[in-house]
């Protein structure tokens, strides 16, 4: 009995203790992964956006490079980053937001040792995605959909600062928030799916022995970005369209899709976004690993 007894206590210390992650270091290490993510992934949102817009430009094709070398070719590199100072603001800030709600939540909901199930860890990514999109996403979207689209046309945007000053004198401060239902809609998909996704894959590794790294982690969020991509793309065109120049409702925008492309529509830009989420999905939780284990080695080591 008195063995037994040992090897009970023996194999409860082998197990991982809990260990949160402080919130400090979840927004400074998820702001930085979020403005490295927008600066290296930009041109891959930029023609999924166009695309989505329903562009009548003399750039017609659905394929993402394609799309990318004609409009350097015909309006230069440049037009690949309109709007993107905009993107890697709006990016750190929501990457920051989302982290730091995620682990807040998470902390309160994983077991003794640590374990978030994956219920759990889809209510922590769906609560982080409600409060980025409020925080941070929904004004940045709208000036950088409305910088793209207005792009194809009469340029009244001289610059994101511009556009944000003609958009609030026009209709006023909430005018930035055009476009709020559907980018909540789409960021607590996203965000519940692509948390989800990627703290099954991490705890699955884990179960396995299996030695995390930087390749490791970077496999295992690009797997999460391609399966949010698929799951949450009609949340994404919804929210592209209610966020164009004129700017439209939920229902409208809807509408405007299936009428223009049939239901398959509301696919439109996918290649383009998981051109940016294959990419995004690896670099993001990557950065985000390594400079928390610089800043907290205790916890991600």
């Amino acid at each position: 009995m008195a063995a037994l007894a040992s090897h009970s206590v023996q194999s409860e210390a082998k197990k991982p203790q809990r260990v949160n992650t402080p919130q400090w270091v979840s927004l400074v290490a998820g702001g930085i992964a979020g403005g490295v993510e927008a600066a290296m992934t930009y041109p891959f949102e930029y023609s999924k956006t166009r695309v989505q817009l329903l562009d009548n430009s003399a750039v017609q094709t659905s394929n993402p490079l394609r799309l990318i070398c004609q409009v350097a070719k015909q309006e230069g590199v440049g037009a690949l980053y309109m709007g993107c100072s905009t993107l890697i603001i709006g990016t750190t800030a929501k990457a920051a937001v989302r982290f730091v709600s995620y682990d807040t939540i998470r902390n309160s909901l994983n077991d003794e040792h640590g374990v978030l199930s994956p219920g759990r860890g889809m209510l922590a990514g769906m609560f982080a995605g409600a409060v980025e999109s409020v925080l941070a996403v929904t004004p940045t979207e709208r000036i950088k959909t409305a910088l793209i689209d207005d792009a194809k046309g009469a340029r009244q945007f001289k610059s994101s600062l511009h556009a944000t000053k003609v958009l609030v004198q026009r209709h006023g401060i909430t005018e930035l928030y055009r476009g709020l239902l559907s980018t909540a809609m789409k960021q607590s998909a996203t965000s519940a799916v692509r948390m989800g996704t990627y703290n099954i894959l991490k705890e699955t590794v884990k179960a396995n022995n299996v030695k995390t790294n930087v390749f490791t982690t970077f496999g295992i969020g690009a797997v999460a970005g391609v399966v949010t991509v698929y799951a949450t793309q009609p949340f994404d065109t919804i929210k592209t369209r209610a966020q164009g120049v004129k700017g439209v409702g939920v229902v409208e925008a809807s509408r405007s899709v299936i009428r223009d492309y049939g239901v398959r529509g509301f696919w439109k830009g996918s290649s383009m976004r998981l051109g940016r989420l294959l990419l995004s999905g690896g670099i993001v939780f990557s950065v985000y690993e390594e400079v928390a284990a610089i800043l907290s080695p205790k916890t991600h080591r």
